[in-house]
């Protein structure tokens, strides 16, 4: 498993616009890609899932990667939170 975590910095928090970008780049692997917020947890790959969470601003989240392409997919996710201000 390859997980990272970061705050969310975005001032309206994971909402759906971002959350469909992190679920499109999440879709481009085969790993089993997480993300979780305190006690919550969801499939990166679903966008209900990332929605349902409810993430606000200033939230720790950590996302997590398991699977044969783990490392590439944190890289890519990572490089695609910090393009879009997110963290």
């Amino acid at each position: 498993m390859t997980s990272i975590k970061a705050i969310i910095v975005d001032p309206v928090g994971l909402h759906a616009r971002p959350a469909s970008i992190l679920t499109k780049e999440a879709s481009k692997f085969t790993s089993e890609i997480k993300i979780k917020s305190g006690e919550k947890e969801g499939n990166l790959k679903s966008i209900m899932n990332i929605m349902a969470l409810a993430i606000k601003t200033n939230t720790e989240v950590e996302i997590q990667a398991t699977g044969t392409d783990e490392k590439e997919a944190i890289v890519a996710i990572e490089a695609a939170m910090k393009e879009n201000n997110l963290i």
